[in-house]
């Protein structure tokens, strides 16, 4: 008896090479939203520095920003990644498992930093617009919103189906 659940499922059908390639292409399309969204958040942050209002606050404030621009560039960093690794072991036989694979946990690691570089920008912003305790209570409700929509629900729409 057919299973209703896997009635639409490409995996239970497809070929290894078919899987993989189908796999690559929707890691490429995720890694063209987070490659754009690291690129525009770096680029925001490496303005502050130049704003006048950026001489005015203070030491924690500096550090917290100083922070998160290693982050953000750390996040372009892993989201552009496997383009080089990519380039690397492009043509190589039996590379594409090997490029899948890497790409998926780059990508994984990609959106953690990530959602440090969003939660703590929020924290930064809050911080300078109100005050210090404002910034922490911002960040880490920003965390935990990322935590719900990037991590919980995913996992909660997973529940029930068949591994």
């Amino acid at each position: 008896m057919t299973n209703p659940n896997f009635a639409n499922d490409p995996e239970q059908t497809e070929s290894d090479l078919v899987r993989l390639e189908r796999r690559w292409t929707e890691l490429l399309s995720e890694l063209r939203v987070a490659q754009t969204g690291t690129q525009i958040l770096t680029g925001f942050l490496l303005s502050l520095v130049l704003q006048p209002l950026f001489q005015s606050i203070t030491a924690g404030e500096k550090l917290l920003y100083l922070c998160l621009v290693i982050l953000a560039v750390l996040a372009t960093v892993l989201a552009i990644a496997p383009v080089s690794f990519h380039r690397a072991v492009f043509g190589r036989p039996g590379a594409k498992a090997s490029i899948v694979a890497s790409t998926h946990l780059i990508l994984r690691l990609t959106l953690v930093v990530i959602s440090l570089v969003l939660s703590g920008t929020v924290a930064f912003v809050f911080a300078i617009a109100v005050d210090e305790s404002a910034g922490i209570i911002a960040g880490i409700i920003a965390f935990i919103g990322i935590g719900i929509a990037w991590v919980v629900t995913p996992y909660r729409a997973l529940r029930g189906l068949p591994r």
